[in-house]
């Protein structure tokens, strides 16, 4: 999986982000504001504050971080089963 390798927050809650292949490009995160501890983003300024945390996710301090991979896949529209094609020997034998 590639990794994470920079972000960016832009405006109306949609980050901007380098992945180590090279993929690159924005995702909207606007649909996740206000609801449970996406209200911090409400503050002014808290969603302008992410970072790459330690392990290589987006993360807004210690209260929210997100998936790296599942952002990938948003912003390349690729299946799981692109990326690990052991999930679809997984389902065939199911």
């Amino acid at each position: 999986m590639p990794k994470l390798l920079e972000l960016k927050a832009l405006p109306k809650y949609v980050i901007w982000l380098r992945y180590s292949d090279g993929a690159q490009g924005t995702v909207d995160l606007s649909d996740l504001v206000g609801k449970g501890v996406f209200s911090l983003w409400k503050d002014p300024g808290a969603f302008e504050a992410v970072a790459l945390s330690d392990y290589g996710a987006p993360a807004w301090g210690e209260s929210i971080d997100l998936c790296p991979d599942a952002l990938y896949l948003e912003l390349t529209g690729k299946r799981p089963e692109e990326l690990f094609p052991a999930l679809r020997r997984a389902a065939s034998d199911a």
